[in-house]
């Protein structure tokens, strides 16, 4: 295949060989259809926060695009940036492990009205969010469907989904920095981004009041 520095230009999908730029609708049609998985089912009961719930939001978003990698654990190992994440055969494990803790430290949140919620909440949104990451469990659209789990906490809490400002160039390297703190267990940048995050989210709730 052919390549562009630190980047690949052609992947082969279900369609064929195809170019980064027929690549991109795929991949927005497949956030959209991962998302309205997530939704059409927190509609009726709390999602499950479980690997198998994980892997299979991944498989609906992209698997029609990568049949062969949709909803599955990497078999690689890769290197992400500076980071190098667990080795593809620990990528089962810690993410077991990553999920009984997350289900632990949303069952300890303070309640909603305590003053205490939100900080304690942005903490456990950053923690989760660098976890999913720093394990890397799929061969892409980690960054993508980490995001998504994010939503899936707040939805799971009753609370409206954020947006994180990853897509503008600015947006994104303070995203990339964050994280990169974050491996040396510094969240506070990250948890500054969650923050700005759910304060747009409640002012565009008020605005619409």
């Amino acid at each position: 295949m052919a390549k562009r520095p630190g980047e690949t230009s052609y992947k082969e999908t279900a369609f064929g060989i195809i170019p980064r730029s027929k690549l991109i609708p795929l991949e927005i049609e497949g956030i959209k259809r991962a998302w309205d998985f997530v939704l059409k089912k927190s509609a009726k009961n709390k999602l499950p926060l479980a690997t198998s719930f994980i892997k299979k939001a991944h498989q609906v978003g992209f698997g029609w695009i990568f049949p062969e990698l949709g909803g599955k654990f990497r078999k690689i190992n890769v290197t992400v940036s500076k980071h190098t994440p667990p080795k593809f055969y620990f990528v089962s494990q810690e993410m077991d492990n990553f999920t009984k803790d997350l289900q632990v430290r949303i069952k300890h949140l303070p309640k909603i009205e305590d003053e205490k919620f939100i900080n304690e909440l942005i903490s456990l949104l950053a923690w989760s969010h660098h976890k999913f990451l720093w394990i890397h469990p799929f061969q892409d659209y980690n960054g993508r469907i980490g995001r998504l789990l994010i939503n899936i906490i707040l939805l799971n809490l009753n609370l409206p989904p954020i947006e994180l400002k990853v897509e503008t160039t600015a947006g994104r390297k303070k995203y990339v920095k964050a994280l990169q703190l974050a491996d040396s267990h510094n969240y506070i940048k990250l948890e500054n981004i969650f923050n700005s995050a759910i304060d747009e989210m409640a002012n565009e709730l008020n605005s619409k009041k």
